[in-house]
């Protein structure tokens, strides 16, 4: 071997062609690109086999191009907005790790806070990414969120849009608010209050809407119901601040935990209440922060696990390619009872 064979790739060498391995091994071009393909059709020993010979002779496969060989870039394109609330980086972060199971990779499009959502989706249209998986906050329309994803999979995560005719994945959010509510009348409590995030999104409208309803049928009184602007800890400190100074409410349900970690702190340290003695607190989504000493926060947990597991699904099996008929999965979550409303917490 001289002294230009001794050279590692990228020192002079020219890096080996997935043809010149499968010639050296001894196996067909296409058996080297099954083996580098997660979930393709080839047997462990073929896979171990090629592996070994690609991870000694220092070959790397050609992403950029396979994927114009296959007109495939097995990108999935992720569109999000509200990274400020810890729910949504532990939903991206599991969705993008079950994406890579089966050979996909992420790429993610922020929609930022006082943006132009049309110049931000305007980008989502020049990249050929295979699908793409909406988890966004922001208030979107049916007809922008259409044509932005047109020709696409695509999939609404955590939402739903009235005419959009996107496939949604969603935690059962009016079932949850029902179980907030429930929960209070067990507890005996009359005046409940409402305290809303961005108001008119779907999970917004769906928590407040069923909450509202299942109190009426309880024969409990709504003592406030608070439009918020965002989802923030600022706008639940600043809510509850409003509602203590009402006085008689004995119970408040935020529309999420960030909410109620604003409104918990709010209740305690500026209006001097008890929690719970002296009012009740309740969130939703089970953020882990919730779970904190400090908050021990009553909440309605959102199944990440089978909402991610479900999202996947239907891009591996193009079930929400366009053309097909939109459908919503609703996927029920589960009620975690915690010092906020009982003072002994149960989980």
């Amino acid at each position: 071997m001289d002294q230009q064979d001794d050279k590692p790739s990228g020192q002079g060498r020219k890096p080996i062609t997935a043809r010149e391995l499968a010639q050296l091994i001894g196996v067909s071009q296409s058996a080297v690109s099954r083996a580098f393909t997660p979930g393709a059709s080839v047997s462990p020993k073929m896979r171990e086999r090629i592996l070994t010979f690609a991870r000694e002779l220092d070959y790397q496969p050609n992403a950029i191009a396979s994927m114009l060989s296959k007109r495939r870039t097995n990108i999935v394109g992720i569109v999000v907005s509200d990274m400020e609330n810890p729910f949504y980086p532990a939903l991206i972060e599991r969705l993008s790790r079950e994406l890579q199971k089966i050979g996909l990779q992420s790429l993610m499009f922020n929609v930022t806070k006082g943006s132009n959502i049309e110049d931000q989706l305007m980008a989502l249209r020049q990249y050929n990414v295979d699908a793409v998986v909406i988890v966004s906050a922001t208030i979107l329309s049916a007809a922008t969120l259409d044509w932005a994803t047109e020709n696409r999979t695509a999939v609404l995560v955590n939402r739903t849009i009235p005419d959009s005719k996107l496939t949604s994945v969603c935690c059962h959010n009016s079932e949850g608010a029902s179980a907030i509510a429930d929960h209070f009348y067990e507890l005996g409590h009359k005046r409940v209050a409402y305290v809303a995030g961005l108001a008119h999104t779907s999970t917004n409208m769906e928590r407040q809407g069923a909450f509202i309803t299942r109190i009426a049928e309880l024969g409990l009184t709504l003592a406030a119901n608070l439009d918020g602007t965002e989802y923030s800890y600022e706008s639940g400190y600043n809510s509850a601040l409003a509602i203590a100074a009402k006085g008689s409410v004995d119970a408040i349900f935020f529309a999420n935990d960030i909410l109620a970690a604003g409104g918990l702190d709010a209740l305690r340290d500026e209006a001097g209440l008890r929690v719970p003695e002296d009012i009740a607190v309740a969130g939703f989504d089970d953020i882990a922060m919730a779970s904190w000493p400090h908050y021990s926060l009553t909440t309605f947990r959102q199944p990440i696990n089978q909402i991610v597991a479900a999202t996947v699904k239907i891009i591996r099996t193009g079930s929400a390619q366009p053309g097909r008929p939109a459908k919503t999965h609703l996927i029920s979550g589960e009620l975690k009872v915690r010092k906020s409303t009982i003072g002994t917490a149960l989980t």
